[in-house]
């Protein structure tokens, strides 16, 4: 925590020049607010997309192995993977599943406890540093139990002993699974760009549409129906496979546009690009709709309860 706060001084020393310049710009202050917010997550990004890049060269493959031969640990093994931000883990494990090489239960456990860019997301804006470990607890709580659940409901065959090529590419065209030693710079960089520009669009528009509309009355809205409506919404977008849905439902959480409940509904159903390789790989239509289904219910159903409760 003390290095963290000595980066984040070091973050506002670096930035201060640059803030007062854009703050003469002219703008609206909706418009400089999000600018100077989304320009701050420069370096906290790139140093969490980093860490998880040297992640992924040195452990990756240790990893995929461990999944492949967890049997009936799969679903914590894989939760308790899923939880450490990785790019194209959901990839993965779609084609382990569609490989029969873990369970429905396992797959599920996955899709539900990773987080996409939601924690690097989180981990830039340090006055929300506080709901990382939340979020992650929350996530993994409800991956592990409806992992189990399903093993024992709707029984999978897996075969073992059987080896595969995973050749699928995660986001910003990165091949998942390729030890390249300019990787380890240049995905970083392309990915802190990539959510550096998410960022600052929805940031734009939540500033946008909390300052300049009405927004604000509706999302205060005490009326039971709209709080418990939420994470039945919110569950619906996260099955959208791209990663700026997880980044969407993190900025609305962080900037209190959301709940706690619906955000964790969006980013348990948010699978990223896990399910298109599910939907495109997986022999029988019929099984897809069934994962896909499970994860929505899960999702909902958690969000409902969190919201019930908190």
């Amino acid at each position: 925590m003390h290095f963290y706060q000595k980066f984040l001084g070091l973050n506002d020393f670096i930035f201060g020049g640059i803030d007062q310049f854009i703050e003469n710009l002219g703008f609206a202050d909706w418009i400089c607010d999000a600018i100077i917010d989304s320009i701050h997550t420069l370096p906290f990004l790139f140093f969490v997309f980093l860490f998880i890049e040297l992640f992924e060269y040195y452990y990756a493959d240790k990893v995929n192995h461990f999944m492949k031969n967890a049997g009936k640990t799969g679903p914590l093994i894989g939760s308790l993977a899923a939880i450490i931000p990785q790019c194209g883990f959901s990839i993965i494990a779609s084609t382990l599943y569609t490989n029969k090489l873990i369970t429905r239960g396992t797959l599920i456990a996955i899709y539900l406890a990773t987080s996409d860019e939601a924690i690097p997301v989180l981990l830039s804006y340090p006055e929300k540093i506080s709901l990382v470990l939340p979020v992650i607890l929350v996530k993994l709580i409800i991956a592990i139990i409806a992992g189990y659940l399903i093993d024992i409901i709707f029984r999978t065959t897996i075969e073992e002993n059987k080896e595969i090529e995973i050749t699928e590419e995660g986001c910003c065209k990165h091949d998942i699974l390729t030890n390249n030693k300019n990787n380890l710079w240049l995905h970083p960089l392309a990915h802190t760009f990539n959510v550096f520009i998410f960022v600052l669009i929805i940031t734009l528009v939540l500033n946008f549409f909390v300052t300049e509309t009405s927004l604000t009355n509706i999302l205060s809205n005490p009326d039971i129906s709209v709080r418990f409506l939420e994470p039945v919404v919110t569950g619906f977008i996260g099955l959208i496979p791209n990663c700026a849905v997880s980044i969407t439902m993190t900025m609305m959480l962080i900037k209190g546009t959301i709940s706690f409940a619906a955000a964790i509904s969006g980013l348990c159903s948010n699978a990223g690009l896990g399910l298109l390789v599910l939907l495109r790989k997986n022999s029988t239509l019929k099984d897809s709709v069934l994962v896909i289904t499970l994860l929505l219910l899960a999702s909902i159903l958690s969000g409902l309860i969190i919201e019930f409760f908190i």
